[in-house]
């Protein structure tokens, strides 16, 4: 029997920011940041892709999967993994803020907070388990030096 598909974080994402520019252009609000300061959202956007990009690199050097729910082969804690348990999580949270800082209104950072929800309870919760049942004690000992988000 085939198990279900997951719905995996970058899907999430993705409809994340498709309600964000819903909300901005149907339900505005305010305007929050002005232009040209909204444009620092850029920054925020380039420094997600740095910060997820850097942690992709890590799970392939290190040979294990990026997907979720495939059992871990190595646990990384190199570049953004020494900062934060979750950087690719990290970096689609910037992704949004930074999208909803270079559209400027209020309606835009309404979805953040739900989504740190779901990615907190569908993914990391369940991550942290595994990886502790995997790693033992060298995850646990990771866990007390590195935050969870940053």
């Amino acid at each position: 029997m085939e198990q279900p598909r997951k719905i995996v974080p970058p899907v999430y994402l993705l409809v994340m920011l498709i309600l964000m520019a819903v909300l901005h252009w149907v339900l505005p609000i305010a305007r929050v940041v002005q232009k040209p300061y909204s444009y620092l959202g850029i920054a925020l956007i380039v420094l997600a892709l740095a910060i997820g990009g850097n942690a992709f690199r890590g799970f392939v050097r290190a040979g294990t999967p990026v997907m979720p729910f495939r059992p871990s082969t190595t646990l990384v804690t190199r570049g953004a993994f020494r900062f934060t348990r979750n950087p690719m999580y990290l970096s689609m949270v910037l992704i949004l803020l930074g999208v909803a800082v270079l559209l400027g209104t209020l309606g835009p950072l309404l979805p953040i907070p739900f989504f740190v929800w779901v990615i907190q309870t569908r993914f990391i919760v369940g991550e942290e388990r595994f990886l502790e049942e995997i790693f033992g004690e060298e995850y646990r000992a990771y866990k007390r030096r590195v935050r969870r988000w940053c």
